[in-house]
């Protein structure tokens, strides 16, 4: 099979020839959008030899000034989805379109409403793999704060800003993309208090995915230690990927009833950076044991640190995946 069909197959619930593999990180500032941010992105790809590209976005939201209080939220309004910082990502969409000439699936990254909002009150210097911790995480705490408040106003500025990703999706889609990888966290927002989510946030998501009906190949990437991991796995994306080792459920325990194909296997946290290339291997074939006959995809939890993790992990994980040929005969 090619890459195409390989994802294809396991998206349908067909066996493959043998388990599609990615991985991605986070690139440097001078290559988040223009030639180099091509060339980056193919480089990944053809040195590991990957089944699907998942586009990274580090390009700001598109607001003038910080959110640094309640009255604040009312300068977040409803955008097109082709502002200059959008349109720094459809370009990339584009230009790599016609790189890889549909060679490959590609998806690309859409960071939720929350995780926006999150950024408008205190925009990352850098980014880094996650931080499982969500107690810790000081722009979720004010957004709570604010939520007791006013529940209206930070419900208004969540709607607006999903609404604008909404845009920006329907806009990825005819850049180029096959779908779009949306980051979704309830731990932020559910701890302490659970059920917050499905009110505040859950339809901003919906919107998004509804947005990107017309992809083939749409991702939910749930983050951090999902509180209601059920009802994240039960939003309509064709693939659904999480840190299964550090921060769970396991794939053994969500396999016979998880709707969208599993992208998981591999401890970005741990394993990636600090284990050998056996120990690597050895979770690539634990993942496949734990899907049993269920088709999957290997992948990280979530990003890596390339500077943290040696090459030769990255080559273990992907040589495992592509020398794991599955019994019987594959569609």
């Amino acid at each position: 099979m090619d890459p195409l069909q390989r994802v294809q197959a396991v998206i349908d619930g067909r066996l493959p020839d043998r388990p599609p593999v990615s991985l991605w990180h986070h690139f440097p500032p001078h290559q988040i959008g223009g030639p180099a941010a091509v060339a980056a992105h193919l480089d990944q790809l053809r040195e590991y030899d990957l089944d699907f590209l998942k586009v990274m976005n580090d390009n700001p939201y598109p607001h003038a000034g910080l959110v640094g209080s309640i009255v604040d939220l009312a300068s977040i309004t409803e955008l097109r989805g082709d502002e200059a910082e959008f349109q720094r990502q459809l370009d990339l969409l584009a230009d790599l379109r016609r790189e890889l000439r549909g060679r490959v699936l590609m998806t690309t990254t859409l960071f939720n409403a929350w995780t926006v909002l999150r950024h408008l009150i205190r925009p990352p210097s850098e980014h880094n793999p996650p931080e499982l911790d969500a107690a810790a995480d000081a722009p979720s705490a004010q957004i709570r704060e604010m939520l007791a408040v006013d529940e209206l106003a930070v419900r208004t500025a969540i709607g607006q800003i999903g609404r604008s990703l909404a845009n920006f999706a329907r806009r990825c889609i005819e850049a180029g993309a096959d779908g779009i990888f949306l980051s979704v966290r309830d731990d932020w927002v559910d701890s302490p208090r659970p059920g917050v989510y499905a009110r505040v946030v859950r339809s901003a998501d919906l919107e998004v995915l509804e947005a990107a009906r017309a992809g083939r190949f749409n991702m939910v990437h749930v983050c951090g230690r999902a509180v209601d991991f059920r009802s994240l796995a039960d939003y309509p994306a064709h693939v659904i990927n999480w840190a299964d080792r550090a921060a769970g459920p396991s794939i053994a325990s969500v396999k016979d009833w998880v709707k969208p194909a599993i992208c998981a296997g591999v401890d970005n946290l741990s394993t990636l950076p600090n284990g050998t290339p056996e120990d690597v291997e050895r979770e690539v074939a634990d993942a496949l044991k734990q899907a049993g006959s269920r088709p999957i995809m290997i992948a990280p939890g979530c990003t890596y640190d390339p500077a943290k993790v040696p090459a030769a992990n990255l080559q273990a994980m992907a040589r495992a995946a592509h020398a794991h040929v599955y019994d019987g005969e594959h569609a």
